[in-house]
This record gives structure tokens, sequence and C-alpha cells, in this order.
């Protein structure tokens, strides 16, 4: 049962051993000094390095430290669920392992649930220093998710506070690959937002790499919206106006007697038409593909060992 006033902060980690107990000490101290009952989980993702031993020791030392270990890489999205199913707090908060999410907002987010907020989002208003190529890739997948699901998340992160009510309200969720951002929106309840300005990273590199962040981006859209299955019908119809088009053009110079090009166009069309049908089956295998991971019903995550709990 959820304790009375505990906050639970959820902390995903893959490979943060040198963050681990820096990141306790500072969200203990900032909590401490605003007399805010607290428990942090720390979920090792399947972590290839010190991670999970970290956690331990600061569990044996400290009964706030609990520690979750995946029997191997999940990611993200199951480890914050995972965090969120093992909390005993009233309310929940979500942060990065690396402290680019500023925990000096804790207390800030804390006081604004007590006064009857159920979901309290962090806003970006920088994203501090990144490669380009991500800041342009990250604008544009939440430029598309935002139209695809009428939820403005340009400025969407995973860092936010949610009241009992609304974590158990993404538990009851089946899904198997769950988008967190966008799902804590799609919730509703009573919410307000509070701006932040991601942290530079004190230790070690970004764990995301283009090619998995486009991965993440393809998994999520199509997770929480169809709106690709409608840009194939879009496409048939493009195509059928294009086809009438050259149809009629295709008559006029029959009837008049004047002789075709043909042989460049045949060839135009069928790689238009090739292409646009393949991206199409595309689009329609990976959603199968979806719907074949979900009715295998598999579980989200695997927990292989637990410390402090």
């Amino acid at each position: 049962m959820p304790e009375e006033h505990k906050l639970s902060v959820i902390i995903p980690s893959y490979n943060e051993q040198d963050n681990i107990s820096r990141t306790f000490h500072t969200i203990k101290e900032i909590l401490d000094n605003a007399e805010i009952p607290f428990e942090i989980i720390f979920v090792d993702d399947g972590s290839t390095d010190l991670t999970y031993p970290h956690i331990c020791e600061l569990s044996k030392e400290y009964p706030e430290v609990k520690g979750l270990s995946f029997s191997r890489n999940f990611g993200k999205e199951a480890a914050i669920f995972a965090g969120l199913e093992a909390a005993e707090g009233a309310c929940c908060t979500i942060m990065d392992c690396d402290l680019q999410h500023p925990a000096t907002l804790l207390p800030d987010m804390y006081h604004l649930w007590q006064k009857g907020y159920e979901v309290v989002e962090g806003v970006k208003t920088s994203r501090g220093k990144e490669n380009p190529l991500h800041t342009l890739c990250a604008k544009g997948f939440y430029k598309l998710i935002s139209k695809a699901t009428g939820i403005d998340m340009a400025q969407a992160s995973d860092f936010k506070l949610m009241d009992r009510k609304a974590v158990d309200a993404l538990l009851i969720m089946p899904e198997r690959t769950p988008f967190f951002r966008a799902l804590s929106s799609w919730v509703g309840f009573k919410s307000t937002t509070i701006p932040f300005e991601v942290q530079e990273r004190a230790i070690g590199s970004s764990k995301w790499s283009i090619w998995s962040l486009t991965k993440y981006a393809v998994q999520n859209i199509t997770s929480f919206s169809g709106v690709p299955m409608q840009f194939v019908t879009l496409m048939g119809w493009i195509m059928l106006i294009a086809s009438f088009a050259l149809g009629i053009q295709s008559l006029y110079k029959y009837f008049s007697g004047t002789a075709l090009e043909g042989f460049t166009t045949v060839i135009l069309l069928q790689l238009i038409i090739g292409s646009v049908l393949m991206i199409s089956l595309g689009i329609i295998g990976h959603y199968i593909s979806r719907i074949y991971n979900e009715i295998k019903a598999r579980p989200r995550y695997i927990i292989s060992k637990r410390c402090g709990c």
C-alpha cells in the first residue's frame, strides 16, 4: 500500500556505475533539507558494469534505497514501469541517473502535488549541449508525435511527478511496449508544468546513439498512434489521382494521333509505384509485428535480483 506523503523517486540506470552514489547523495541532501519523506528506486536495466553492486552497497547503508536488476536490457520504458510497480509512495517522480533532470526542482514539484496537482510535468526550456543532429531529430520526432497523438509534446520529458491515482491508471494498461511520455499525458488528471533546463552530464556520456534514438522514435510513434497507417491510404489516393491524370493524357495523345513517348514514363511510374508499395508494406508489416508481440503477451521485463526491498 502507498505510504501517505512519501515521495518515490524512480531512476532508470544503464551502465551508470559512476553516477549511482553521486545521484543518491544529491537527491538525499535536497529532500532531507526540504523535510520530504522519500524512497529512491534504482532500476538497473541490464547493465554490463558495476551499476547493480553499487546500488546494493547503498541499500545496505541507507534504508531509503531500493534496487531492481533486469535479467537483460529491456529498455528505459520497461525500467520506468518496473519502478512504478515497486514504488510505495503516495506520489512518484521519474528522473535520469545522470542528473540532467535537476534534483533541485523535486521540492517544488512535491509542493505543487501537495496543492492538489496530480501530474507535475517537467517542461524543457533548453536541451543543453548536445549533438546538433540529435537536436534536429528530436524536434522532428516530437513534432510528428504531437500531430499524431493530438498532445503537445514539443518540450516533453520523462521528468515528472505523478500522484498515486495517475500511477495506478498507467499500471493497469496492458501494452507490452508503452510510451511513458505520451501515456502519462493521455491519462489526464489535474496537471501543471514546471520549466527546467537540461543540465550538463558531469560524468560519462549518453547511452543513446542516433540509431537507437531512431528505433525508439519509430517504436513509440507506432505504439501510440495509427497515423502511419493513414499514410498508406494517403499515398494510395495520390497515386490514384496521378494515374487518372496520366490516363487522360495518354488517351488524348492516342485520339489525337500523337505517338506516346512511353518508355521513360513507364519506367518512372514503375519505380514510383514500386517504392510506394514497398513503403506501404513496410508500415503494415511493422504494425502486424506490433500486434504479434502484443498477442504473445510476454512480460515487459524480468527482474533477476532485488535489494533493499
